[in-house]
């Protein structure tokens, strides 16, 4: 694919400190407070070309720079010829070396060339003197002359307010749902100042003192105004469902939004005879959609951050969203960041081994080994500076400076936490199954992990209270979900211990609930893996479904039903601080295709798969799903499924048969059992 070309590594490391830098608050600009690894300002890019004739090329830059034509002559010597960008250059047949010289200190050094023959492409190698010769980055987004690689390419959206209510001596504008999107001001007659306030929920626009984000308008040159019109005026980019214009009664200024999207498509459809259950997944849907950047996002209001915790839930429901490639390396690439590695993802340890644990998950998504070679370096580079902070049994601890998360809950955190001690098991495993794709060895960490395995059971486990306990040097025993959830889930415990987990953990009201849809998500998968999926609907149904009843229009970072006044929309002792569009909120997509509708890969990049809908489901239903490159339609009409799939190699699994899917054909079965919605 001929395209813009630059360092690999460099367009996602741009990219991602601009979306870090963009979080706004009451009137100040707060960048993210972590490490931010720079990109490169000085590149190298080269190919050589065997011509079997004259040809010619055009290169185009961002940046300054050369371009040259390199050759060996008869007489051993090296000819070089450089010539300016935007010239076209002609070369005689022969061996040469294309070379194009980029700098850039304030964009990202990149270079497009186009020629019949010599062209930019992956193919081209660079360098930045530390790190030679590595393929170029490229992508299919970047291959006009006209643009610059620095300027992400989205797609734009007018959005009328869907409501305008007279209130508090202003207009208070309602647009749905969560949009992010500059606001575009028209003025009737002539300027006036005018006051924007912003709100994630009716309460936070009309709060005109105390609302996140408000903007004072007081001339038509004020900064953070673009003049797009002769009355016509754009604001900055924002996240917000309503926009209150306080002591605005008439239409003297009206007010659009100029919605900003990446436009994913995708296949994913969702259809049952359960109408609660629609709403969900269709909410759901355009919260992961709102949260689908460049990168993907936590929330697109407060932080607009991207945080390694929040993507790896987002690469579990994007192959049952959109199924794109591009924005799941994009976001493992950007979060990690050049050499070396200095500092755990975000400052949290949890989220350096969710990034390690994700290249595993892309390689069962994907099973692109290419992509799993250009990060090999880097993973290895992680796990050796998560491996330089664990103690005499193995254990991962906080230094200071980290910090140990798993949720918002109470831990008893003195000494090592059981869940993180999971949570590395876990990235060992998939630095296992990485290094075996690759075929490198692996036996050193084996040996680590089964330490790490023993030692887990000798320390964390606790036969009386039946779970596993957060830590052993307090002598408290505290049990809760968490550790338990992940015990489960990553295959720690089995058989009769599982069962015991149920009862004495996961089902006991007197262990505290968990509030975040984020650890919520893990929970139910826990349940649906021990075959509770009547258990799982209901908890879909009553948790997200209390969100809707709350008047939620997108998904939310944290949710306890006990709380029905304004202060459901505080956190972080911010009375407005909640995210009230947040990616982790879009669990149930996953839970649902995953689990209910039983559509998985069973090889590397869905070379293979299965669909084991479960009989718990909506009596009719209709549903499609993408599977790698193909898709699969299940219908069901009451006792009646169907299923289709346009990709070869899938299989129907019921209870009790095995179908195979033929492409293209649809494949029909009597089920037994019955749903209760």
């Amino acid at each position: 694919m001929n395209g813009w070309i630059w360092f690999p590594g460099d367009f996602e490391i741009y990219h991602m400190m601009k979306q870090n830098f963009s979080r706004e608050e009451r009137g100040f600009d707060w960048p993210a407070y972590w490490y931010a690894s720079g990109w490169n300002h000085k590149i190298e890019f080269s190919r050589i070309y065997e011509l079997a004739e004259q040809t010619t090329f055009t290169a185009y830059v961002r940046g300054k720079g050369y371009i040259a034509v390199k050759r060996r002559l008869p007489d051993g010597s090296k000819q070089v010829k450089k010539y300016p960008f935007g010239q076209q250059v002609t070369c005689a047949p022969g061996k040469v070396e294309i070379e194009a010289v980029v700098a850039h200190l304030e964009g990202l050094p990149s270079v497009l060339v186009q020629g019949r023959v010599i062209a930019s492409d992956e193919s081209w190698l660079a360098s930045n003197h530390l790190e030679h010769e590595l393929p170029a980055g490229v992508s299919e987004l970047f291959t006009r002359p006209e643009q610059d690689p620095a300027v992400f390419p989205y797609a734009h959206e007018l959005k009328e307010p869907i409501a305008i209510e007279q209130v508090n001596g202003g207009r208070l504008l309602d647009f749905g749902y969560d949009v992010t999107a500059a606001t575009l001001l028209t003025f009737n007659a002539e300027f006036k100042a005018v006051t924007l306030c912003y709100g994630e929920s009716r309460t936070e626009a009309l709060d005109v003192e105390d609302c996140y984000l408000r903007q004072n308008i007081r001339s038509s040159d004020d900064h953070g105004l673009e003049r797009i019109g002769e009355l016509t005026f754009a604001t900055r980019l924002r996240a917000f469902r309503y926009i209150f214009l306080p002591g605005i009664e008439d239409d003297s200024v009206v007010v659009t939004a100029d919605r900003q999207f990446v436009d994913f498509g995708g296949v994913s459809e969702f259809q049952s005879s359960d109408e609660r259950l629609n709403e969900i997944w269709a909410v759901a849907d355009r919260t992961f959609r709102a949260c689908s950047d460049i990168f993907f996002l936590d929330g697109i209001k407060r932080d607009k951050w991207v945080w390694s915790g929040d993507a790896y839930q987002s690469y579990f429901i994007n192959p049952y969203t959109f199924f794109n490639k591009e924005i799941v390396e994009r976001t493992i690439v950007g979060l990690r960041g050049g050499e070396p590695f200095r500092q755990h993802l975000n400052t949290i340890v949890d989220y350096s081994l969710y990034w390690l644990i994700s290249l595993e998950d892309y390689y069962n998504t994907f099973g692109d080994l290419r992509f799993l070679e250009t990060v090999y370096a880097k993973m290895e580079s992680l796990l050796d500076y998560c491996c330089r902070q664990i103690d005499e049994r193995g254990f991962i601890y906080g230094r200071p400076g980290d910090w140990i998360y798993i949720d918002w809950a109470e831990f008893d955190k003195l000494g090592p936490l059981c869940a993180e001690q999971m949570l590395l098991a876990r990235a060992y495993e998939s630095v296992i199954v990485v290094r075996g794709a690759l075929g490198k060895p692996a036996f050193d960490l084996e040996e680590k992990l089964a330490e790490l395995k023993t030692n887990i059971e000798r320390f964390y486990w606790d036969e009386e209270l039946g779970g596993y306990i957060d830590s052993y040097e307090s002598g408290s025993r505290n049990v809760t979900r968490h550790a338990n959830i992940f015990a489960v889930l990553f295959g720690y415990a089995e058989g009769e211990r599982v069962e015991t987990i149920k009862r004495r953990v996961l089902l006991n009201p007197d262990i505290p609930a968990i509030h975040t849809p984020y650890f919520k998500f893990w929970e139910l998968e826990v349940m649906a893996k021990i075959g509770e999926y009547a258990y799982v609907i209901e908890q879909i149904k009553s948790y997200w479904g209390g969100m809707l009843d709350q008047g939620a229009t997108t998904f939310w970072e944290y949710y306890d039903p006990s709380e029905t006044g304004p202060e459901k929309y505080a956190m972080y002792g911010d009375k407005y601080g909640k995210s009230l569009c947040h990616a982790w909120g879009a669990s149930p997509i996953y839970l649902i295709g995953r689990y209910l509708l039983g559509v998985r890969p069973t090889a590397p990049g869905y070379a293979s798969f299965e669909v084991a809908p479960r009989t718990e489901l909506p009596g009719e239903l209709t549903c499609t799903l993408p599977v790698g490159a193909g898709s699969v339609t299940i219908e069901r009409l009451r006792e009646r499924l169907t299923v289709t799939a346009s990709a070869a190699r899938g299989v129907l699994r019921l209870s009790d048969r095995v179908v195979e899917l033929p492409p293209g054909q649809a494949v029909s079965v009597t089920l037994s059992g019955s749903y209760q919605s």
